[in-house]
Order: structure tokens, then C-alpha cells, then sequence
């Protein structure tokens, strides 16, 4: 529980550094080549599909995505317009 919350302060003073994505802010939790399950809990990114990033982020930004990680990536991907996500999912996949 403690990680949780300070991961949500954590995310919370990225929010506005975010808006425009930064993705050193993705690979502190992800890992620099998305190899890691965020937290101990996420899926590995980079074996997810272009789809399947694209419909997480939507899913964190609508709240129909997510179950724990919920509360962490929904203020990370707030701002983030379709293309933003797009150029996220390419930038990860690459």
C-alpha cells in the first residue's frame, strides 16, 4: 500500500511535465526498453501490441482500464489527445 500511495504522489508531480508526454517519465516505471511490469503489476509493454497500447492508455484515460494501476497512470495520461497515444505507442514498439 505504502508504494501505491508514493507512486501516486510520484505520478501526481508529473502530471503537468506530462501533457505533451515525456517518456523518461514512462521508462522510470516501465523500464528504458519497457521490460518491466511497472510496480510488480503492470503487463510488459513491449510485448504488448500497437493496439494494445493504444487501448490501455484510452482505457486508463476513460477509467475502463487498469484495476490497481488505475489510480497511477490515469493522471499520467490525462492530457493525452489519440495522436499523442499514437506517437507513444510508435515511440515504444520502435
Amino acid at each position: 500500500m505504502k508504494k501505491m500511495v508514493l507512486a501516486i504522489l510520484v505520478a501526481g508531480s508529473f502530471t503537468a511535465a506530462f501533457a505533451n508526454y515525456n517518456m523518461a517519465t514512462c521508462k522510470g516505471c516501465h523500464g528504458q526498453e519497457f521490460q518491466l511490469k511497472a510496480m510488480g503489476q503492470s503487463l510488459i509493454v513491449k510485448d504488448m501490441t500497437k493496439d494494445e497500447i493504444i487501448a490501455s492508455l484510452k482505457g486508463y484515460q476513460d477509467g475502463s482500464y487498469g484495476r490497481n494501476m488505475a489510480a497511477v497512470m490515469k493522471p499520467q495520461v490525462a492530457k493525452l489527445s489519440d495522436s499523442d497515444i499514437e506517437e507513444i505507442a510508435d515511440e515504444i514498439l520502435q
